[in-house]
């Protein structure tokens, strides 16, 4: 892994590098789209058949009750433990994370007040491909229900026990055989055996990041989560460690983005070394390899302030941080997920510590944080003006209507007061 100094023209390089959604990936996704609109169901089976290579019809594109009843029984103690744990931490955060209720008395005469109502319906996008998420179905899936949405489909290519044990668990009965930019296109405008949702969440390959994008103008999504991030900010802590997080994220997609900014080039060199012997123990890495040869660095900065600059410029998904004293952490700004002190791995993050790993990616989290309950919910904003409000209020309304022009806007002040 490439060891360099931050520079401007460095940090220029590695910020450009991060791939938006791509026009081929449009391109198709778009096709697809247009043609599940146009033929509805016909069309999302035969994509499916395409991509997925299995046969689909309107009764077997749905998990039956009995094949997650079964996979319930297929999956290990162990494991339905290991979801239940994860499943108890998620649903304390996102309960905490609900906007709340409130009413205030803004001036005698005048309440102001919120109303918290759950959006109607949800798909969940749980990915299959390379990796069955299954911890993604409980990210997604569990602060929909605390938010209280009524109609939960989870939708995920060729799902195995893992996934189908997890959503019976969770009390999830939708689960449909979906995937690709055809599964977002069906739930974003229904088909004959899909029905349509009002959001859609979760991650996916550039084609159903592609595919959220474009039908994000008719159907709410989250986010559009692209390639992991994941960067380590020290200037201490054992090369192990870090290298362990960043081949972790790696091996999730051979677009994701490893980087380990430091303030110590003995630091960085150890932990470039760490990583060759790591990989060289780890069965199965070469995607893990390919992603770090090709998206990976480590970053040694002049001073904190340079390096803490560089992290907030980046706003990455998966943010590390390991200092001698807490002093880094109020510097930063941007970032989806911060992990503090040296044990602190991000893997936790991923499974079991209830923050959740739905994270804005490409700098998305200078503006945004993950997915929480908060997404789930409208807050509609409520007032009630009594006759002592309208004295009190008549006048500024009525001066800012005059202001404006609008005599309709007077108008209906003035046959209160």
């Amino acid at each position: 892994m490439r060891v360099l100094p931050l520079t401007d023209a460095t940090a220029r390089r590695v910020l450009g590098s991060r791939r938006a959604v791509s026009r081929d990936a449009e391109r198709v996704a778009a096709r697809i789209i247009a043609d599940v609109r146009r033929r509805g169901d016909r069309a999302l089976f035969a994509w499916t058949k395409r991509f997925d290579r299995i046969a689909l019809s309107p009764r077997s594109v749905w998990v039956s009750r009995a094949e997650l009843a079964a996979a319930r029984k297929d999956v290990s103690r162990d494991f339905l433990a290991a979801i239940e744990h994860a499943a108890r931490n998620i649903r304390a955060v996102a309960r905490r994370q609900k906007p709340q209720e409130w009413s205030i008395e803004v001036e005698p005469g005048v309440r102001a007040g919120q109303s918290v109502r759950a959006i109607d319906s949800v798909g969940c996008y749980v990915p299959g491909g390379r990796f069955s998420l299954v911890s993604t179905l409980l990210m997604t899936v569990i602060p929909a229900q605390e938010a209280g949405v009524r109609e939960i489909i989870v939708a995920s290519p060729q799902p195995g026990p893992a996934v189908l044990a997890a959503a019976a668990l969770l009390g999830v009965h939708r689960v449909a055989r979906i995937g690709g930019a055809q599964a977002i296109a069906a739930l974003a405008y229904g088909t004959r055996s899909i029905p349509r949702v009002a959001k859609i969440c979760g991650p996916g390959n550039r084609y159903v990041t592609a595919a959220k994008k474009l039908v994000s103008h008719d159907c709410s999504i989250d986010m559009l989560a692209g390639p992991t991030e994941a960067l380590v900010f020290a200037d201490r802590g054992d090369p192990r460690f870090i290298a362990a997080d960043l081949i972790a994220q790696a091996e999730h997609d051979p677009d994701a983005i490893s980087i380990c900014v430091t303030t110590s080039a003995p630091l960085g060199r150890g932990v470039a070394a760490e990583i060759e012997r790591q990989l060289a123990q780890l069965p199965r890495t070469n995607l893990a390899r390919r992603s770090l040869a090709a998206n990976g660095a480590i970053l040694v900065a002049r001073g904190i302030q340079a390096a803490a600059r560089f992290v907030n410029q980046f706003a990455p998904e998966h943010l590390s941080l390991v200092f001698k004293s807490g002093a880094a952490a109020g510097l930063i700004e941007s970032a989806g997920s911060i992990f503090v002190g040296p044990y602190s791995a991000q893997t936790f993050g991923d499974y079991a510590t209830g923050t959740n790993h739905v994270l804005p990616t490409g700098g998305v989290a200078r503006t945004r944080g993950g997915l929480s309950a908060a997404d789930f919910v409208k807050c509609i904003s409520v007032q009630e003006i009594s006759r002592a409000g309208v004295k009190r209020l008549a006048p500024v309304a009525a001066e800012f209507a005059r202001a404006e022009g609008l005599k309709g806007h007077l108008r209906s002040v003035e046959v209160r007061e």
